[in-house]
């Protein structure tokens, strides 16, 4: 037997990725103002995990651990600009490898844009770097005589150092200029639905659906952006009035966060909420095609997100700051082959991105040839005891949670946080005596997962091997053409 036949005796999977999803924005999570009817179906059918975590909350490092299995100090791609180092494995070329047809819809955010990761095709919508000006859906949008302003002035400092007034004053939260059929969430879609319908009606086949939403800017397109009114959204748990005192560091990062007033963050959240139930919409296109073509029962599905978001927590938008749990947890549903037991359940375990590519392997029966830092969640009734994330971004930090508390560590201090007293994160007591033995057990925690893994430097190469077929650059020269179309722009860029 084949390894392709093989592959169609064992389960299909859909990996549906969301960027910049905060955690709590789901009903089935309990959140009562967000409309998330298709995922809350999905984690009906399947488990919830309330305690996921990304192991780096930045996009590209969290995404390469969720492929390979590995903490960022063991795959080393520490940057939105890093490459996956050759002899590191990943779940999609062990499946590939397996005989399983894999492919890849939507954001990647890989250096090279088309890097060879394991997928055999791959139709990209990126946001971000030299892959906006190769991707797939950029290429369409100037063939089509469409430039993504709002998207374009956010997200490039060419065009974001003459954003108007309103920009700012919005925190980028307005229409989209793209009509709904061209917006990045309907193209992705359209493309991971005509991936399922050349899916064979036998299993071994393998789709990534990645969006590049709720990320900012908080553009969704008409009429969705009329959905939420502002005036009626509770601001999330976490909001303070004003910056506490030990995130006046992070206060002007993307944005100057001070001025955030609560009816600008509700109209913000009503922009965010937009975005994701927009994406929830076409989440259960995908669903419903499976269940039509009677492939749903024994299709591994998983959402999740590839990082979270702070939507007013301290006072803050965005990621750019501490790791806390706005941030580093992420929504994770999984609905497993068949039944089994493991339908319609909420799992408080800590569980990491990490344990995604085991999880899927085990499903697939399927190896990885790099040693794993997660656990399989089919296997696992426990979870983990610890769980850890790392970011870089203002000087190598650590952070190490258990059910109860949290201790992060940057180069010059600490901060621990009694998680069952204050949720919020609020009150440090790294200095209270009364916590010093949890402390130590967490600094120990902490070091031991340190030795444990390496510490690689960056890991970058625009010239690594990309997928057959790739693209080099860009033909149609979507930059030249977004360019020219924004100089000629002399109204604010950010509908209201």
């Amino acid at each position: 037997m084949t390894a392709a036949e093989g592959a169609a005796r064992r389960p299909n999977v859909l990996v549906i990725q969301a960027d910049q999803f905060r955690a709590d924005c789901l009903g089935a999570a309990g959140n009562t103002d967000v409309h998330t009817p298709n995922l809350d179906g999905l984690a009906a059918d399947g488990v919830r995990y309330s305690n996921a975590f990304c192991p780096f909350p930045v996009c590209t490092p969290s995404r390469y651990s969720l492929l390979s299995g590995l903490h960022v100090r063991r795959h080393g791609g520490w940057t939105n600009r890093s490459t996956l180092a050759p002899g590191i494995d990943t779940f999609p070329k062990a499946l590939r490898r397996a005989g399983y047809r894999t492919a890849a819809v939507g954001k990647m955010h890989l250096t090279p844009t088309y890097l060879d990761v394991g997928y055999d095709t791959m139709e990209l919508a990126e946001q971000d770097g030299p892959g906006r000006y190769e991707d797939d859906y950029h290429r369409e949008l100037a063939q089509a005589g469409l430039t993504p302003v709002t998207d374009l002035v956010d997200q490039e400092q060419e065009f974001r150092a003459g954003a108007p007034v309103s920009y700012w004053q919005t925190y980028g939260a307005g229409r989209t200029n793209l009509p709904e059929e061209w917006h990045s969430t309907t193209w992705i879609a359209e493309r991971a639905l005509g991936v399922l319908d050349s899916w064979s009606d036998g299993g071994g086949q393998l789709l990534h659906v990645s969006f590049v939403k709720p990320h900012h800017p908080f553009d969704p397109p008409a009429p969705w952006d009329e959905l939420y009114d502002p005036d009626r959204l509770t601001p999330l748990p976490g909001w303070t009035d004003a910056i506490p005192d030990a995130d006046l560091p992070y206060r002007r990062r993307y944005f100057d966060y001070e001025p955030l007033t609560l009816p600008v963050l509700r109209r913000v959240m009503s922009h965010y909420y937009a975005t994701i139930t927009q994406l929830d919409h076409h989440v259960g296109r995908l669903l419903d095609h499976l269940r039509e073509r009677g492939l749903y029962d024994d299709t591994l599905i998983v959402f999740t997100s590839d990082h979270g978001e702070y939507l007013g927590f301290h006072h803050l938008l965005l990621k750019d700051g501490p790791m806390y749990d706005p941030l580093v947890k992420v929504p994770l549903l999984v609905k497993f082959p068949g039944t089994g037991g493991r339908r319609n359940r909420a799992d408080g375990s800590l569980v990491s991105l990490v344990d995604l590519a085991p999880t899927i392997l085990s499903a697939c029966g399927a190896t990885s040839r790099t040693p794993l830092s997660g656990v399989d969640l089919a296997a696992s009734a426990s979870g983990r005891d610890v769980v850890f994330a790392e970011d870089n971004r203002d000087g190598l930090a650590c952070m190490v949670r258990t059910a109860q508390h949290k201790l992060i560590r940057w180069a010059d201090r600490e901060a621990m946080f009694d998680l069952t007293r204050d949720p919020y994160e609020l009150d440090d007591r790294i200095a209270d005596p009364g916590y010093g033995d949890v402390v130590t057990v967490l600094r120990d925690a902490l070091c031991r997962w340190a030795l444990l893994d390496a510490l690689p430097h960056t890991y970058a190469d625009p010239a690594a091997p990309q997928i057959r077929g790739a693209r080099s650059g860009p033909s149609s020269e979507p930059r030249a053409f977004f360019t020219a179309e924004l100089d000629r722009r002399v109204e604010s860029p950010i509908e209201e």
